[in-house]
């Protein structure tokens, strides 16, 4: 009889205790996926990532949109803009101010882009709107020629349709991050150059799919200007 009584308790034992287990995992279970890292700083975790949220609002836009064919950008206008592939594009028109330096000037066109009547075209967006002394990099077009032939090369561009891993694998990512985290600012919407336009602008997490180009860099050491006697 006791031996009976003992295996019955047993039994009520471990039934008890998976109940309470399986309670607690379900609890468990319904709080949020998601838990923040805490930090003493608000620093951002991974600060390359955050741009791409920050225009995530007008994915959903962008994706209803119709194209206009009239007024679309391409790589060669956007090429021929830049001194160079990676350089701050050149101001192509008229600068209200030579002592403006950005902010509520130039953030009136290219903060959230839209058409401009006086040229035929949509302003490019920023990708950094929070960098609003925006003459500290972009400059006016003084010329459309160079004052003096010179050896300079302009560096390889990255062709478009050329940059993946695999046939059918999304392309990676040819240009730095800095400045650029934003990637619907270049992208989307009807101020992107037409060969880079993304289909699925809704899709905001574009580093899930697209990763850096990172090839190896050499470490030329510390630069040091040599002055002359």
């Amino acid at each position: 009889m006791r031996k009976r009584l003992g295996i019955i308790s047993l039994f009520i034992i471990l039934f008890i205790a998976f109940i309470t287990i399986w309670n607690y995992s379900y609890y468990q279970g319904q709080e949020e996926a998601y838990i923040p890292i805490e930090n003493d700083r608000p620093i951002p975790i991974i600060p390359s990532e955050t741009g791409v949220f920050q225009r995530s609002e007008y994915a959903l836009d962008y994706t209803n949109m119709p194209v206009d064919e009239n007024h679309q950008r391409s790589m060669k206008t956007y090429y021929d803009n830049r001194a160079f592939h990676g350089a701050p594009p050149s101001i192509p028109h008229e600068v209200t101010s030579e002592r403006s330096m950005g902010e509520n000037t130039c953030l009136k066109c290219h903060e959230n882009g839209g058409y401009v009547d006086k040229f035929e075209a949509f302003a490019p967006v920023t990708p950094h709107p929070e960098m609003v002394n925006c003459r500290q990099c972009h400059v006016p077009q003084k010329t459309q020629t160079l004052f003096k032939g010179t050896n300079f090369k302009r560096g390889t561009i990255p062709t478009v349709g050329t940059n993946n891993a695999l046939a059918g694998s999304p392309p990676v990512i040819p240009h730095q991050l800095q400045l650029r985290e934003n990637c619907l600012a270049c992208h989307a919407g009807p101020s992107a150059p037409k060969e880079i336009r993304v289909t699925h602008p809704e899709r905001v997490n574009c580093r899930q799919c697209h990763v850096p180009n990172n090839k190896v860099t050499e470490d030329i050491g510390t630069f040091i200007r040599k002055f002359e006697n």
